[in-house]
């Protein structure tokens, strides 16, 4: 007489992923401590090419300049504090920061980019192009203008309360019983013209000299700034990093459509307004360090998603380290031409948009 088998185990299949991750594509499993994390073997090896890419791209920047230096001698002035004093001060106090800055800054609007993308289910959703930049460059214009200062944190203050105004001014008009993505864009276009022609009225209503100066701000530049101005900015893109991690999931679920999201939990209009305001917080912080850079948030997650083949733009550490890869590649080809790196942005990315524009244009016809 033989022994009953035992039976076999239940085994639960999922049809559609509530957080974000592409099943059905090569993955690793990873199981420590009770916890499991499903990581896409594409997204990781993109996320390597990117890192060695900047890194790369890093020593070149450092290295090059009215002083030149040699690959070997940057990475000996980096890591080596008894090395070269001339090329370590070159390097490290000079260069550095602008570099540090650039990556900060440029992650730092990516993500800011893929959270929005993500709100209003459309390429075109950026900052800088439904109205959030453009009120946190007024907010920090009418500090220099009218206050008459250029301190780093009165300036940065008035960026955030710019852009907190400007989100809640869109927010209030789009809103309709409820967010609809498109009436966001379309109105976010509008009031982003409205405060544009209010900080021009500003700039003509000021001395040539204040205007010159707000203006070459305005350019969006990573020149003259050091070590002093990094440390907060690095502290508060840290800490803006970390609330997005916390808002990726119900904004992922929300992408699925309301209905599908509210039965898994999520409450829809927190998950909206927590995303705005991360996404908003980051675009001002850029805006108040180096002035108003465009099109990297927009660009930066397409390319990211492009690249990892993901459904979603809110792929949050391909889209930052893509934004900083191509905002350092922008700061390295402003400095062959001395031009702002904002303008080197708005240049390459005014070709993007067009494309964009052509594109969306074309799959709806």
């Amino acid at each position: 007489m033989t022994a009953p088998h035992p039976p076999a185990p239940s085994v639960t299949t999922v049809d559609k992923p509530s957080t974000g991750v592409d099943f059905g594509r090569p993955a690793w499993a990873l199981r420590r401590f009770g916890f499991a994390l499903r990581v896409d073997r594409r997204t990781v090896l993109i996320c390597c090419v990117l890192t060695a890419a900047i890194c790369v791209l890093s020593v070149l920047t450092l290295g090059t300049g009215s002083i030149s230096l040699t690959p070997a001698q940057v990475v000996t002035a980096l890591f080596d504090a008894d090395s070269d004093r001339r090329a370590r001060l070159v390097v490290v106090d000079w260069r550095l920061p602008r570099l540090l800055f650039a990556l900060v800054c440029g992650a730092a609007l990516a993500i800011s980019g893929a959270l929005f993308q993500s709100l209003t289910k459309n390429p075109l959703g950026s900052p800088d192009i439904i109205g959030f930049s453009s009120g946190s460059y007024a907010g920090a214009s009418v500090v220099m203008l009218l206050f008459g200062t250029a301190n780093y944190l009165a300036v940065g203050t008035g960026s955030l309360i710019g852009g907190a105004v400007a989100a809640l001014v869109v927010y209030l008009l789009a809103y309709r019983g409820g967010l609809h993505p498109f009436r966001l864009i379309i109105v976010g276009i509008a009031v982003g013209a409205g405060l544009s022609s209010l900080t021009s009225m500003l700039l003509l209503s000021v001395s040539p000299h204040q205007a010159m100066l707000a203006a070459t701000w305005a350019a969006g530049s990573l020149s003259g700034l050091g070590f002093d101005e990094l440390v907060p900015t690095a502290v508060t893109f840290i800490a803006l990093v970390l609330c997005s991690l916390a808002v990726v999931r119900p904004l992922v679920q929300l992408e699925m459509g309301d209905d599908t999201a509210v039965a898994l939990g999520v409450r829809a209009q927190r998950a909206r307004l927590a995303g705005t305001v991360v996404g908003v917080a980051l675009t001002a912080l850029v805006t108040a360090a180096v002035g108003p850079i465009a099109f990297i948030a927009l660009a930066a997650p397409q390319i990211a998603q492009r690249l990892t083949k993901s459904s979603t733009t809110l792929r949050i550490v391909p889209a930052a380290l893509t934004g900083a890869l191509v905002l350092v590649a922008a700061d390295f080809a402003a400095l062959r031409v001395d031009l702002p790196v904002g303008v080197v942005t708005v240049c390459v990315g005014g070709v993007y948009l067009a494309w964009l524009l052509a594109r969306q244009y074309a799959t709806r016809r």
